[in-house]
């Protein structure tokens, strides 16, 4: 029986004992800058692995391999890659299921920072103030997870684990999920609204100034999605009347210029974008595309096919 072989783009070394050990799998490493000249063999690649974070900046780069199967993500977003971004005929998968659980300990961080008041603590000791008092809780909130796929319910069983109420919210309704047309009805009800859905068209601005304006008094916006999928100008609106209060992890513009108003307006805590960016993320990553490499070889559908 022949062996099937394949190539592979990545982007980081760190990928390479990996794949090099798979059978028939040759991974090259390319420089991941979309000006420098591809390496040798790369002609002959078959699935090409985009760098962490990147832009719809390599499209020439994708339709420059003749023999392209497959374009795979290191992330669970792909939004750079949709619509004639990716050759015709070449399937698009992400990275759906390594950056869950890093993506979801962020946001309850985020949680627990504002409610346990850790910041405010933070300023105390730097002026060297014993700042006794009590602080709010996240025991007992009731927490809208909207996006109920791996994101959110990693999210979930975190939020359980710390005795809060939560509540998955999806495109549509099914068991144990709420659907998205149901959110007029749950937001005036929730303490705190966690978003983890991916960007698209229909997501595009969900947060506008309708859904802050149904969020209750002191009620926490949690944005750990796409920056977009948020309206800046309405979450800007919001916080600067310190009605609401929010966590960012990403921003609309991404990265935020110089004298933009989210560098100053209240009641918001601020991340650059880092809520996959831990220890062992990449290599998380690169295993999810390796069972997708495995599946393709197989002659079977990827399971994180998107398109």
């Amino acid at each position: 029986m022949r062996l099937v072989t394949i190539s592979v783009l990545v982007p980081y070394e760190v990928a390479v004992p990996l794949f090099a050990q798979m059978p028939g799998v040759t991974p090259i490493v390319y420089t991941p800058d979309p000006a420098a000249p591809l390496p040798d063999g790369a002609q002959d690649a078959e699935i090409f692995i985009p760098p962490l974070l990147t832009g719809p900046v390599w499209r020439d780069v994708l339709h420059s391999l003749p023999k392209l199967r497959m374009v795979h993500t290191l992330t669970a977003g792909y939004e750079s890659f949709v619509g004639d971004q990716v050759p015709e005929g070449v399937i698009l998968c992400n990275a759906r299921g390594a950056h869950g659980g890093s993506t979801a300990e962020w946001a309850l961080g985020a949680l627990l920072t504002i409610y346990r008041e850790f910041l405010q603590f933070e300023d105390s000791r730097r002026a060297v103030s014993w700042d006794y008092r009590g602080t709010d809780t996240l025991q007992d909130k009731k927490v809208l997870v909207v996006g109920a796929g791996d994101l959110g319910q990693q999210m979930e069983r975190r939020l359980l684990a710390c005795d809060a109420v939560p509540t998955l919210v999806g495109r549509t309704a099914r068991d144990g999920v709420r659907g998205q047309d149901e959110l007029p009805a749950l937001l005036p009800e929730a303490d705190a609204v966690v978003i983890m859905v991916p960007l698209s068209e229909e997501t595009r601005h969900l947060v506008d100034a309708k859904f802050l304006a149904a969020m209750p008094d002191g009620a926490i916006l949690v944005n750990a999605g796409r920056g977009p999928i948020v309206h800046t100008d309405a979450l800007v609106a919001e916080l600067s009347t310190k009605r609401l209060r929010a966590a960012l992890d990403v921003t609309d513009p991404e990265p935020l210029p110089t004298g933009h108003p989210l560098w100053s307006v209240p009641n918001l805590l601020l991340t650059p974008h880092v809520g996959g960016s831990v220890s062992g993320g990449a290599e998380r990553a690169f295993r999810v595309i390796a069972r997708s490499i495995e599946q393709l070889l197989a002659g079977k559908k990827p399971e994180n096919q998107v398109s």
